[in-house]
């Protein structure tokens, strides 16, 4: 299992949603959700803090150990499974000395008896506190190798930055260069941006291409010099994800070629920020068939992102703009849900709002991987995909579990519906 994996299943095993186990860590829920789904990594404070509400060992979270270890008990106390332990030593002795030995005897053998179960606990107790020492300064060893890869890895990263900056000042073709997003049109799905670049040597007749790659498409402006030989300019390019402006400085048949900025997610970034609160492993886990039931209330809900509200639930665009949600077999659309109006309790306050219902019973496939998706259309026509956590069968323990397979894309070409 995957480390957002190992957090799923021991909230799950907790009876905490993603929300409740944000708030005892102080983090959102988009945070838990991230960190469940493999597209983000806790920070260390807050890996241990899990490993603590979880009762288990940061090792166990991270793949390192097989089984999570339960907490050891303070030292100083015998726990009751030693208890037991002891008291049935005892017994057993007792029970094998001579019924009929003469009473002086049997006295005599109960107080050696006595003496040596006596000095077995201490023997015990002396050993168990040892074991729980060791246990705490081998977390406490692993715990400071955490730190210290950490502090290292950090400067290494530092390191590495400076000397890239310093490699990119050397080799730079401009004296100083600037870029920024003017604006996006969506409904033309493009993004135009403004660059200006003066050349570090500039020599008379030279003129400039500015340069926009946009994923699998290039457009180029021609530009010609004005005050202090500095070139500037507007350019529009498709809007995606992956968009990187250069320019390229000609003089006569020379060419060379200056990168300038990268812009990344500016096309994801232009689309809602959307959590499909999925019911799969909630209603398949405790099955002991593969029928995954019509849906009963409460419904999904919708919650989503914005900086001037945060995070709200239920939402729902206005036309043009629509959701839908369905239940997806390795990809392909299986049946589209059904909305309906549902209350919920909001921030302590009732009010009423969209849910989406599995209209009906299906036949899962253990062979196949099953998810919930989320299908956004905004008002001009342009599709993004909200998945959540996946489940599939597991053959081993018999039943359906948190598929490994659950980050299929954003992308809607990548399904069929």
């Amino acid at each position: 299992m995957t480390l957002g994996q190992r957090i799923a299943q021991k909230r799950k095993e907790l009876g905490l949603s993603q929300e409740g186990l944000g708030e005892q860590l102080g983090v959102s829920r988009q945070a838990i959700y991230k960190w469940e789904s493999d597209t983000s990594l806790p920070e260390i404070d807050k890996l241990i803090t899990l490993s603590k509400i979880f009762s288990v060992s940061v090792g166990w979270l991270l793949g390192v150990e097989e089984t999570p270890s339960p907490a050891e008990p303070p030292s100083g106390e015998l726990t009751e499974a030693q208890l037991q332990m002891v008291q049935e030593i005892v017994d057993r002795y007792l029970a094998a000395q001579p019924k009929q030995a003469p009473l002086k005897w049997r006295r005599l053998i109960r107080l050696c008896g006595a003496a040596a179960v006596l000095a077995l606990v201490v023997a015990l107790f002396n050993l168990f506190s040892k074991l729980d020492r060791v246990t705490q300064d081998y977390n406490n060893l692993r715990y400071s190798v955490d730190n210290v890869s950490n502090n290292v890895n950090s400067q290494i990263n530092s390191i590495t930055y400076r000397v890239e900056n310093i490699l990119k000042s050397q080799n730079s073709l401009t004296a100083e260069y600037s870029t920024a997003l003017v604006s996006t049109d969506l409904g033309a799905n493009t993004a135009t941006f403004d660059i200006r670049a003066v050349p570090k040597t500039y020599v008379d007749g030279m003129t400039a291409l500015f340069v926009a790659r946009s994923g699998e498409e290039t457009v180029e402006l021609p530009v010609e010099p004005g005050v202090d030989h500095a070139f500037s300019g507007e350019i529009t390019c498709p809007l995606t994800d992956n968009i990187s402006l250069t320019v390229v400085f000609v003089t006569g048949d020379k060419r060379e070629t200056q990168w300038l900025e990268d812009y990344d997610y500016l096309y994801s970034g232009s689309f809602p920020e959307l959590t499909l609160d999925g019911r799969l492993w909630f209603d398949m886990v405790h099955r002991k068939d593969n029928l995954l039931p019509a849906s009963e209330a409460p419904g999904m809900q919708i919650q989503n992102y914005s900086e001037d509200n945060g995070f709200t639930w239920s939402w729902d665009p206005e036309p043009p703009a629509k959701v839908q949600v369905g239940l997806f077999q390795d990809q392909k659309l299986v049946m589209w849900y059904e909305k309906r109006t549902t209350e919920i309790n909001l921030n302590g306050v009732p009010t009423t709002a969209p849910a989406w219902f599995r209209p009906q019973d299906v036949e899962l496939d253990p062979g196949s991987v099953y998810s919930e998706v989320l299908l956004y259309t905004d008002a001009y026509g342009r599709q993004r995909v909200y998945g959540s956590e996946a489940i599939a069968y597991d053959a081993g323990e018999g039943r359906w579990s948190s598929s490994p397979v659950h980050d299929y894309g954003e992308d809607p070409a990548d399904w069929t519906f």
